[in-house]
């Protein structure tokens, strides 16, 4: 059932100038949920088959609980593009096709449209939190609660917005303690391994405000003169808005002048890099990988072939999803490397449950009004390619890799991510990833143990991985972080439990 404030959202939505506005009602039905997410951060189609490819099969599956009108003209005609293609246009696309991983891709980072870009807001604050003044972790929910409060009437008070998107991280909320424990390991390795012959060389994506960047390089001055004189820290930053925010935050560091012999700002794609990058050195991707796009798959219940996913819009915006039997290069490649490397064999997919042999599975889809297609399966496409940025230009890299090992209320499938927004300062979840573009954050989980197997495949090195409160347990100053009651929220113990859904990958 539709309720107020999701109807108000959407009305919002469509007064947008944007064209190509998704139409939601008359061809996706979603139900919403509303969930105020601060400890844990996170950010079906019934299906038949059309003789459209004259043999039985199908290049566009229909819906059978929404009815949408038939498609298979306009998937004949309608060009494929890509999100590169897309991102020197102002206006979102129409009278397109595309893979799920280039609406993904899309949606979040379009220069001119994209959720990054143009909507999203880092939660930061004026001062850091009195963590061994405070009296347990219920009480800390209700500082950062209140802090949001003000941090969000401040922003309200020099302009109104209904659509901020607005979250925070765990730099932000635990500085500087969290970017000194990411320092410290910096350290100890670099001079494990690599001082005094080389620099210690640290690139950063994903990095926000730039805090991280800023508590790092204080840390390293105060701690060891010698290393940071021999430090030099570049961010590769996609979006220009937030590489402008990262110098101005450089600005509020006491040690401001110094560090600007020892900063580089690189504006672009890490998936545009095309320089190699021969000395050793450290890269960070600290809660990115969860927004990195990916494809979708649904498997015939009967042959257990892989169909690969799409989106079409139409000449009004309206978005309708298929499937079509044939895999792209890098799909293929995905899936080669997933039966080579994984170390679950067969790999997890849904048509490999072992709760749910063949025969139960095909006696479900022989029911009437069954789906001739399996839930869909979201596979980490662009963490492959970025896996071969690391390995083609940064040969000799060390990585420092964290992001969300579950999600809580994502949307239906295999690895499915979780898409929300906000409105008037209410988390807004929906449940499918085809919605108008630039307005919802699309955040998917990570299977750590998928991703070290393929990391080793494609790089050929060796990776170790721990909890988040583990990783931090043995760099972070945990006196410092600890609450009267004896909690820590950087361990994730005590109230809230604050990323205990989190991982964390590095380099052995």
């Amino acid at each position: 059932m539709e309720c107020p404030l999701v109807n108000q959202i959407f009305r919002q939505l469509f007064a947008t100038p944007a064209r190509g506005c998704l139409r939601l009602g008359q061809h996706q039905h979603a139900q919403h949920t509303f969930r105020r997410t601060l400890r844990e951060q996170r950010r079906h189609y019934a299906l038949r088959k059309t003789d459209a490819d004259g043999q039985g099969g199908s290049s566009w599956q229909q819906r059978l609980d929404h009815f949408p009108r038939d498609v298979s003209k306009q998937l004949r005609e309608y060009p494929r593009v890509t999100a590169r293609e897309l991102k020197h246009r102002s206006q979102r696309p129409m009278r397109v096709k595309m893979a799920t991983r280039e609406f993904i891709d899309d949606s979040l980072y379009n220069p001119n449209y994209g959720y990054f870009p143009k909507n999203a807001t880092i939660f930061n604050l004026p001062e850091p939190f009195d963590f061994n003044g405070t009296k347990d972790g219920a009480e800390f929910q209700r500082m950062v609660d209140k802090s949001y409060l003000e941090f969000e009437d401040d922003l309200d008070a020099i302009q109104q917005d209904d659509l901020r998107q607005l979250w925070h991280t765990p730099t932000e909320l635990f500085r500087p303690y969290y970017g000194e424990a990411i320092a410290r390991w910096l350290v100890t390795n670099y001079k494990n391994s690599l001082f005094p012959y080389h620099d210690l060389i640290i690139y950063e994506i994903g990095a926000g405000n730039g805090t991280l960047m800023c508590n790092i390089l204080d840390h390293i001055r105060e701690t060891d003169i010698e290393v940071y004189h021999r430090t030099k820290f570049r961010i590769i930053e996609i979006s220009a808005s937030l590489a402008e925010m990262q110098n101005t935050s450089l600005r509020h560091s006491p040690y401001f002048a110094d560090h600007l012999e020892h900063i580089q700002i690189i504006n672009k794609s890490v998936f545009d890099w095309d320089t190699l990058i021969p000395e050793p050195n450290f890269f960070l991707a600290l809660e990115v990988i969860d927004n990195f796009a990916h494809d979708t798959l649904r498997y015939d219940p009967y042959t257990e072939r892989p169909l690969q996913g799409g989106v079409l819009v139409d000449e009004t915006g309206a978005l309708f999803e298929h499937y079509e039997p044939n895999l792209d290069d890098l799909v293929a490649r995905f899936l080669r490397i997933r039966r080579a490397a994984s170390r679950h064999q067969p790999p997890r997919t849904p048509v490999s449950n072992r709760y749910y042999p063949p025969w139960l599975r095909k006696l479900r889809h022989e029911l009437p009004f069954a789906p001739n297609l399996t839930i869909p399966e979201y596979i980490p496409t662009r963490l492959l390619q970025f896996f071969d940025i690391l390995s083609s230009y940064f040969p000799h890299h060390r990585l420092l890799l964290s992001d969300f090992t579950q999600l809580p209320t994502a949307v239906p499938g295999l690895q499915a991510p979780i898409v929300q927004t906000r409105y008037k300062r209410q988390n807004v979840t929906v449940t499918t990833p085809f919605v108008h573009q630039g307005y919802f954050d699309i955040f998917f989980p990570t299977d750590f143990e998928l991703m070290e197997d393929i990391y080793r495949a494609v790089t050929g090195k060796l990776t170790r991985v721990v909890s988040h409160g583990n990783f931090l347990g043995s760099w972070a100053d945990i006196e410092a972080t600890t609450f009267r009651s004896g909690e820590n929220p950087l361990l994730g113990t005590g109230y809230g439990g604050w990323y205990g859904n989190v991982g964390v990958m590095t380099t052995a």
